[in-house]
């Protein structure tokens, strides 16, 4: 392994989880990032005896389950780390496993680089970050989104919490995405139109801008034919919760100075906010589907009851 990627796996294992001798560590990947699952395993097993590494065939999708033993070791485990091709971030066993106390982090398209670059971060200003932007959208009725590109997007997020990913996951139960940084809510309803211009799957970088109509809580409209395939696909075994509205974010990681074409890191730069189609039950909402697509917003405006949001910036 190289240097770095052992540096961010301590980052992950240390600082994030913070990771102690006598807990158990159960590492979930799968056949595409054996490499990555590896050395973070290797870096657990350096503090406790009690460190397993599972793996299985990459997921169809984003949301995917993992096979049931592999989701009963999350649920038994203290320490969750997934670093998977297809994320395990929007899944009952995940959502289960945390439940149960234990604390998980998940690692969704990970790849060196993206590891590499997006844990060589400050998390304790991350954090910082987080609480900030928290403080000015925890009491809104109303959120309006608006972007250069065509966006002008409104989520009520009703009775429903928003919830922050300081990637600091030190208490059972705790969950983050790594890397980290972003502030989320899955709205009770929505309306309008938001264009993805940054980032989205299974594109990676957008070369063209991707238009969606939003009506009641519900995607009406998808511009491009791959993102409306894979929901359509979802719609084949869910119904129309497979176009739920379910996530709203606010990028809050300062140390991603660059949109890279990763939706695990580009969701969480500083001064970007991305809008997610599909399950939202592991976030607060009440929708279980088999996907969760987010899309990342370049250049956005926020407005928390009509008052402009104050964003954090990139460190350029």
């Amino acid at each position: 392994m190289s240097d770095a990627l052992r540096e961010a796996a301590e980052t992950a294992v240390h600082q994030c989880m913070a990771l102690e001798a006598g807990e158990s560590c159960a590492v979930v990947t799968d056949d595409e990032r054996r490499h990555i699952g590896d050395t973070l395993y290797e870096v657990a097993r350096d503090v406790t005896d009690d460190a397993v590494v599972l793996r299985y065939p990459p997921g169809e999708q984003h949301g995917t389950e993992p096979p049931a033993p592999v989701a009963a070791a999350m649920a038994d485990a203290d320490v969750v780390l997934a670093p998977t091709t297809k994320s395990l971030s929007h899944t009952r066993a995940r959502k289960h496993a945390a439940d149960a106390g234990a604390r998980v982090a998940t690692l969704p398209g990970i790849t060196e680089d993206v590891m590499i670059a997006g844990l060589d971060a400050d998390y304790a200003a991350i954090a910082r970050h987080c609480r900030e932007v928290h403080a000015r959208v925890a009491d809104a009725d109303e959120i309006r989104v608006t972007t250069p590109a065509g966006t002008d997007l409104t989520v009520e997020p009703g009775d429903r919490e928003w919830l922050t990913d300081t990637g600091m996951v030190h208490e059972g139960g705790d969950f983050s995405n790594l890397p980290a940084g972003e502030v989320f809510v899955s709205p009770e309803t929505a309306a309008g139109t938001y264009v993805v211009d940054g980032t989205m799957m299974p594109h990676g970088l957008i070369e063209e801008p991707i238009r969606f109509e939003v009506e009641d809580g519900y995607v009406t409209h998808i511009s491009d034919d791959a993102v409306r395939e894979q929901v359509e696909a979802g719609r084949e075994q869910v119904g129309r919760d497979a176009a739920n509205l379910a996530e709203l974010g606010i990028g809050t990681n300062v140390g991603v100075t660059d949109l890279v074409g990763s939706v695990l890191l580009d969701e969480k730069a500083a001064g970007t906010v991305h809008v997610a189609i599909g399950d939202d039950a592991s976030i607060g909402g009440d929708v279980e589907a088999p996907l969760h697509l987010d899309g990342i917003l370049r250049e956005p405006t926020v407005y928390a009851d009509g008052e402009v949001v104050d964003l954090p910036e990139t460190e350029r």
